[in-house]
């Protein structure tokens, strides 16, 4: 039972998946959930992609509908306390700015759209949590509409993670589209899926595992078919499997497939979940899975408390990242501190959302140079190729997008290109936090650990003024030199710096 002495707080996750949509609210005190709301709708986003990975009236439409719905039930809960990801379909789409826009006006909050191995990792979190140290070495397994998860960890810490290009709506679509089912298209089917897993076979079999477990609706629905079946109870067998196979190519066409305790929505993509599940017992020699109920949803669930409660992995990855490329820390530390406080004093002014622009401004400040493992010159460009490319747990591509950005513009000129590649909507914040993080590092240029400059920033909508302590840049030519090159540099970004 949850804590009585600790405050109960409304939470909410959706996973905005190839297949379907979903949508949980609980209750959250201390490290405990209760579910207060669950929602689902079989979308079918990643069957709504034509072959220019563009999304169709059609299945734009059903999205938009779903999402309205869910934002109905969300109205209210304020955003620290919403979290949205979009998994594989989004990540390949290419109109998806423009869907975007409009589904977080349906869906009133952020969507954060997270790589694979990203997704990986919450599902791992959303299987394993609780589970204590029993059978510790385990391998989770998610097969969604659009790509299949595969994660080997120890206990709560994943140790492997891949995302495979294969799902069951895609699956579906490339080999069964006219609905047809043969043994011979079907074998095909399980071939493409393990030639898709061959890249992480070896590695995969020598981690090893105690447990493998099966998560989402295409494992759990196999799993459903086959116990109403009566040849399985709590686990999915090779054996069971196997007559699954066989009895999917005897329907012969997926209209024929009305299979007890197989929901009629997932009917269209069970034979191509069928064939990826076929494939990853194959690629992995696996004998048995066991099912687990828990999945992404719940993941993020448990990673967003984690944010609330300050145990953001992200600091983690930020910090390891820091540590791996010899990061000054306490000239970091220092640019840090100064930055936040200029942010404080402009804040208002500029309307911004103070926890994500400290949040950022902080994680920029602490990273800014991480490029000169590469070389001084330009290593504000290096640092952001190597942010831009780096696998940092727990971020969504948009704010990994945002913290390469900013440490691209911490020095230097303004570059237009950069706010090209930035969600539009970004672009006005972005440009405002970058020219308070590129004072903070100019005034931290002498690498004075102690140096606690005596200001106050003062922001109009395109302009800073900056007032020191009288005496405080005469003393400092060098200072004074960089400020004014930097009023200049400013100007390319629609600023106009004063400083007295």
């Amino acid at each position: 039972m949850p804590s009585t002495t600790e405050p109960l707080r409304e939470i909410a996750a959706v996973d905005l998946g190839s297949n379907s949509f979903h949508m949980m609210v609980a209750r959250a005190a201390g490290a405990e959930l209760q579910v207060l709301d669950r929602l689902r709708e079989p979308v079918r986003l990643a069957a709504g992609l034509d072959e220019n990975k563009q999304l169709n009236a059609e299945a734009r439409g059903r999205a938009l509908a779903c999402l309205e719905k869910f934002g109905q039930r969300l109205k209210g809960l304020p955003a620290s306390r919403v979290r949205v990801v979009g998994t594989s379909t989004l990540r390949r789409m290419k109109n998806r700015a423009e869907f975007l826009r409009a589904a977080e006006a349906k869906l009133g909050h952020r969507i954060e759209i997270i790589s694979g191995r990203e997704e990986g990792r919450l599902v791992y979190a959303g299987v394993t949590h609780g589970m204590g140290l029993t059978s510790p070495r385990r391998l989770v397994v998610d097969i969604g509409g659009g790509s299949t998860e595969l994660i080997v960890g120890h206990g709560t810490a994943p140790k492997l993670m891949e995302s495979a290009a294969i799902g069951c709506v895609v699956h579906s679509k490339e080999h069964f589209a006219d609905g047809e089912i043969t043994r011979k298209r079907f074998a095909k089917a399980r071939l493409a899926a393990r030639r898709e897993l061959e890249f992480l076979e070896r590695r995969y079999r020598k981690a090893g595992w105690d447990l493998a477990m099966g998560a989402s609706g295409t494992i759990r629905g196999a799993w459903r078919v086959m116990r109403a079946k009566g040849w399985i109870e709590d686990e999915i067998t090779r054996e069971a499997l196997e007559k699954c196979v066989e009895m999917v190519v005897d329907a012969g066409h997926v209209s024929k497939i009305d299979f007890d305790d197989l929901r009629e929505d997932r009917r269209p993509v069970f034979a191509g979940g069928l064939a990826v599940l076929a494939g990853v017992f194959d690629s992995l020699g696996l004998e048995r899975m066991q099912t687990s109920e828990r999945a992404l949803r719940e993941g993020v669930l448990y990673d967003l408390l984690g944010r609330l409660d300050d145990r953001d992995v992200r600091d983690g990855a930020v910090a390891a990242l820091a540590k791996r490329y010899g990061v000054d820390a306490r000239h970091a530390q220092a640019v840090e501190r100064t930055a936040l406080r200029l942010l404080d004093q402009v804040s208002e002014e500029w309307k911004l959302d103070k926890t994500l622009s400290r949040t950022l401004v902080g994680w920029a400040a602490r990273l800014h140079e991480i490029g000169l493992v590469i070389a001084h010159s330009g290593y504000h460009k290096h640092g952001e190729y190597i942010l831009r490319h780096a696998d940092l747990q727990g971020f969504s591509q948009t704010d990994q997008s945002l913290l390469a950005a900013l440490v691209r513009l911490h020095r230097g000129k303004f570059a237009p290109a950069v706010f090209e590649e930035l969600p539009q909507e970004w672009a006005e914040t972005l440009r405002r936090l970058a020219a308070v993080l590129r004072l903070s590092v100019l005034l931290h240029r002498s690498r004075e650990g102690s140096l606690r400059p005596s200001l106050e920033l003062s922001a109009g909508r395109n302009s800073l003024e900056l007032k020191f302590r009288k005496g405080w840049l005469e003393r400092r030519p060098l200072t004074q030199a960089d400020l004014e090159q930097e009023s200049d540099y400013l100007k390319a970004g629609d600023f106009r710096l004063k400083f007295d």
